[in-house]
Parts: structure tokens; C-alpha cells; sequence
């Protein structure tokens, strides 16, 4: 990648330099530099997350691509470059069919010793936002337990004496008669049956983790699609083969890209739908261990994208709420599992909506490389092993 010097004070003799691009790729900000023109010069590996592309693709393309001419960020560095002065700005919305929605804290600054060069850092407000939005969310599946619990014993037994009390009847009523007791038998059923899908949130013991091949889970969701609900569908996978294994519960990811992948498939329409799968590592995002002073890295991230038509803004501050769901059959129930799994992993997950783009991001903690041991050599003796 090819980025800027920047300029260090001096130091000692003996005291090693450091290399500019170092100090702006361990940056959580994203840092991009554009030339006269506002076509792309160098970005950091932040700023490669934020605008979905490398440093070489970008590198000469118009700032546009990304971030419409009509954009108060484009006015703004105009201004900079005018003016050879600093603007900043907070809580900024970009919107773009490549963004998305995301609001940020901006900083602008002309670049001197080269004529029409402007640097832009853009730290997305968001991070604090989220972790707020995912208590929220965390939240909304824990006020499911409760119920569920008093479901399951107040509501379950009772219902299977009624179904029992039906079908008795059943033998002793007319044909015309029958079909009412049938009924009550199927409706008991199917009230069963979602008190039955509601018990997975009274379950509060810790989940069983392990290493996990995330790009073998998303790959079997996907034939389970395409052989089923998905085969209007044509999928898009842009994986990162380096990424290292979840620290997760296989199954329980599984279930949980299965009804994202189910809701894309519902949401894109029948002709042209489209759903892609892309995975990648993320830096700088770490969260709080409850209890404790420990501080989990988030690095690995998923991100299931379909050109759908939007969620409806009325909707999206309640996604993951039970009960709430635009489907005319649907329990209201997915949506709020895959957020009480996610948080049950340590994760966050995020959702960015706009016209013919809906995108859910997922960030997992990852396994730890098992530690190295080293030799102890004693005296007279093999050598020793020690952690």
C-alpha cells in the first residue's frame, strides 16, 4: 500500500524511525487521501474495511464511487482545499448504495507540500453506538425468557389436557361436529408449537464453544437454500480463506445464518434476487467481558447482503423485538433468536438498511492461538517442557 510519510520529531541517535504507513494502518480511523481532482491517492487498512475495497482497486477511482458529489463531505474538502485549512464534523451521515448509512465523526485537512491533496479521517460514530444498540437488543431476547418460562408450564399442560378432552369428544360427536374438534386438536397444535420455539429463551446456561469453520457453516446454509426456499436466488460469496476458526457453537450458528439467509431469500425479489455472503477481518473493535477487565476482540466479521427492497424505517428500531415481523404467518420469533445467540457468542451484530440493500454484519470472537511452550533444560537431565 502506498501511503505518506509522516513527519516524527526527532530522537536520540540510536532510537529507530517509523515507518508512516505502520502508524496510519494501526489506526481505528479510516484514513483516506485524495488528489486535486478527488480521485483516491492512499488509504489505510481502516479506511479498506469502511469502503469495501483495497488500497490497490481503489487507488485512482473518484471519491464518488463511494460518497455522492452531493455530499456534504465533498463540499467540505473543497472548502479545505480552498481555504488550506482544517474542518471537522460530527455526526455525519454518508449514504451510498456502496456505504450504506453510516454516521461519523469527520476530520479534513490539506496536505501543504503537495498542491490539491486533502486527507480526510472519518471514525465511525457508530462502534459506541452499537455496543449501545446491541444492550438494547440483548435486552429484547432476555424479555423473552421470562415469558417463555411461565409458557412452558402455565400454558403447555393445560393444552395438552385440552387437546385430550377433543379428541375423547371426537368419538362421540357427528361427522359435521368432528370438524370442529379436529379444530381445537390442530390449533392446540400449533400453539404448541411457538411456545415450543420460545423455550430456546428460557434456556440461560452457558452455550457449548469451540472452534468453528465459519465458512463451512455459511457454506451449508446456502445448499440448504439453493435446494429449497433459495432457488430463485443467486448467490455471491466473497470469503476471506485466512480468516481463523470461530470461537462458537456450530449448530447454533448454523440455525442463526439460516434465517437470516431465509429472511433475504423472502425479501429479494423473484426475478433478479440476490444475496451475498462475505466474510473478513475487522480491526480495532474490542467490547467489555461482564464481570470482568477483560476486553474481547471482535476481529471476525459476516455480513449477509440481499437487494431487497428495505426495511421500512418504522420497523428497524424494533427488528429484533419478539413478536415483530412483517410476515402475514410469521412468529416474530427468528430475528430475536439470532440475537439472543449472537450475544450469547460475545458478538454484536448491526443491520444498515436503504432501497434495494439490506445488510446484516455479525462479529465474532475468534480462537486463540494455542501459546508456544518453551524448553526448560536442566542440568544432567532431558529437556523439560513448561507452558
Amino acid at each position: 500500500m502506498s501511503v505518506g510519510t509522516v513527519r516524527t520529531a526527532r530522537r536520540r541517535r540510536g532510537s529507530p524511525t517509523i515507518d508512516g504507513s505502520l502508524v496510519l494502518n494501526a489506526l481505528s480511523s479510516a484514513v483516506v487521501v485524495v488528489d486535486s481532482e478527488n480521485r483516491l491517492l492512499s488509504l489505510n487498512m481502516a479506511a479498506e474495511d469502511l469502503l469495501g475495497a483495497s488500497a490497490a482497486h481503489a487507488a485512482g477511482r473518484p471519491l464518488s464511487d463511494w460518497i455522492p458529489d452531493d455530499s456534504p463531505l465533498t463540499s467540505m474538502v473543497e472548502q479545505a482545499r480552498v481555504s488550506q485549512s482544517s474542518l471537522s464534523d460530527y455526526d455525519l451521515v454518508l449514504e451510498s448504495p456502496k456505504l450504506g448509512q453510516r454516521t461519523v465523526n469527520l476530520q479534513i485537512s490539506p496536505i501543504p507540500e503537495t498542491e490539491g491533496c486533502v486527507a480526510i479521517s472519518l471514525q465511525e460514530r457508530s462502534i459506541a453506538f452499537k455496543m449501545h444498540r446491541q444492550l438494547s437488543y440483548r435486552g429484547a431476547a432476555r424479555s423473552v425468557t421470562a415469558m417463555a418460562s411461565m409458557l412452558a408450564h402455565e400454558v403447555k399442560n393445560p393444552l395438552s389436557g385440552i387437546r385430550g378432552a377433543a379428541q375423547l369428544l371426537e368419538q362421540s360427536v357427528s361427522a359435521e361436529d368432528a370438524t370442529l374438534t379436529q379444530l381445537i386438536c390442530d390449533e392446540t397444535d400449533r400453539i404448541c408449537a411457538l411456545v415450543d420455539r420460545m423455550e430456546v429463551f428460557s434456556d440461560e446456561r452457558p452455550i457449548q464453544r469451540g472452534p468453528v469453520n465459519i465458512h463451512e457453516v455459511l457454506e451449508r446454509c446456502r445448499r440448504v437454500a439453493q435446494n429449497g426456499f433459495g432457488r430463485h436466488v443467486t448467490f455471491v460469496e466473497r470469503y476471506d480463506p485466512s480468516l481463523p476458526p470461530v470461537l462458537g457453537n456450530r449448530d447454533l450458528l448454523v440455525q442463526v445464518f439460516l434465517n437470516l439467509i431465509k429472511n433475504a431469500c423472502e425479501a429479494v425479489p423473484k426475478d433478479g434476487g440476490e444475496i451475498t455472503l462475505t466474510t473478513s477481518y475487522r480491526h480495532g473493535m474490542r467490547v467489555a467481558v461482564p464481570g470482568s477487565r477483560e476486553r474481547l476482540h471482535l476481529p471476525l466479521q459476516v455480513a449477509v447482503q440481499d437487494n431487497g427492497p428495505g426495511i421500512s424505517e418504522d420497523l428497524r428500531a424494533n427488528l429484533f423485538e419478539p413478536f415483530v415481523t412483517t410476515k402475514i404467518n410469521g412468529s416474530g420469533l427468528g430475528l430475536a433468536f439470532v440475537a439472543k445467540t449472537v450475544a450469547d457468542h460475545g458478538g454484536v451484530i448491526e443491520v444498515d438498511s436503504a432501497a434495494r440493500r439490506t445488510t446484516f454484519r455479525l462479529t465474532f470472537p475468534i480462537t486463540e492461538e494455542p501459546k508456544p511452550r518453551r524448553v526448560r533444560r536442566r542440568a544432567g537431565a532431558e529437556e523439560e517442557s513448561v507452558p
